[in-house]
């Protein structure tokens, strides 16, 4: 098992073992942490962390991680860089690469972070893409492993717009883990075919039902993980009420929770519009007469949700990558 030098683009990239090895990783990097244990994998290094979209936790879990790893971050968000704009992004992979010992982007555009793992020369980690979002996957099935044990014989559905990067990824993960997905959306936010496709034929060497429904009470029947999203991703924000109309009925309430028929549990790769508390969640009440969106409360405080669990281990799982591609470790190859 090889990971010194390699990137962390798409998790097509990596097989089953390797995943589980990463999962496996960033639990032992969590006992460490919280054990003070020191790990400096990549004393001395600097690498870059690239934004041109706003975050919380990636830039918080990169920024400590670098830290707890012995490496020094540095920020650069939307008004530092220009790609395409006045630099091409394979010249700025190029200079960033002749700095920088790796390098994070958290953009928009999938194709920027391909050009930067072809010509930047160091291991490039992809924090989020309008298309994937793999360094989200590694939390959420550490999440789930760590509640359950195993991820063997889980059935996670999605509830929400089926055309994001989080949906998306979360089908072609469970494809490759052995983890059922179902995604539950109004045809008219159905998962692209193309990527349903694909997750279908990878689910094909684990035997993982991967899956698209419109009615969310029978999707919810069967599932171990409920899981859910904003309904407005970012640059969507005019289409509030067009996107309420449509996900009222994938709510995740008490009345949908009801209709789970084994033990489950719930959750949100966050920020979540589970009440009235934030700016946007007073407007959206003012303005549609609704206490939350896409998660009632009763539910996000509920035992079940594991929300800031997962959160936490967008930290563990992303020094886990960092280390592994970038940090001299010896891993025997036990396949």
């Amino acid at each position: 098992m090889t990971f010194q030098g390699r990137n962390f683009n798409v998790i097509q990239d990596f097989t089953q073992a390797e995943l589980n090895y990463l999962i496996d990783f960033a639990i032992h990097l969590k006992q460490l942490k919280q054990k003070r244990i020191p790990h400096h994998y990549l004393e001395g290094q600097t690498i870059a962390l690239l934004f041109d979209k706003t975050s919380t936790r990636t830039r918080s879990a990169f920024t400590v991680a670098a830290q707890d790893l012995g490496a020094h971050a540095e920020f650069m968000g939307a008004g530092d860089v220009q790609f395409g704009k006045k630099e091409s992004d394979k010249d700025s992979a190029i200079v960033f690469g002749s700095m920088f010992d790796g390098i994070q982007l958290r953009v928009s555009k999938q194709e920027t972070v391909d050009t930067f793992c072809e010509y930047a020369g160091v291991p490039i980690w992809n924090g989020m893409t309008n298309d994937w979002h793999p360094t989200q996957m590694l939390a959420d099935f550490m999440t789930i492993k760590e509640v359950y044990g195993s991820l063997a014989e889980q059935s996670l559905v999605y509830l929400g717009d089926g055309r994001n990067n989080v949906a998306h990824s979360l089908m072609i993960m469970g494809a490759i883990m052995g983890v059922s997905v179902t995604i539950a959306s109004p045809e008219a936010l159905a998962p692209a075919s193309e990527v349903l496709a694909e997750a279908q034929v990878l689910a094909q060497a684990t035997g993982a039902k991967i899956r698209h429904l419109e009615n969310p009470l029978e999707a919810v029947a069967d599932a171990s993980v409920l899981y859910t999203d904003v309904w407005v991703s970012m640059g969507e924000e005019a289409q509030f009420q067009e996107r309420i109309q449509q996900l009222m009925p994938y709510q995740v309430n008490q009345e949908l929770v009801q209709h789970c028929q084994k033990p489950y549990i719930f959750l949100h790769c966050l920020p979540a519009f589970h009440d009235s508390s934030t700016q946007i969640g007073a407007e959206i009440k003012h303005k549609y007469g609704l206490e939350a969106m896409e998660v009632m409360d009763d539910v996000f405080e509920s035992p079940e949700a594991y929300q800031f669990q997962q959160a936490e281990n967008r930290l563990h799982t992303i020094k886990a990558v960092m280390a592994v591609t970038n940090g001299n470790l010896f891993i025997p190859d036990l396949a």
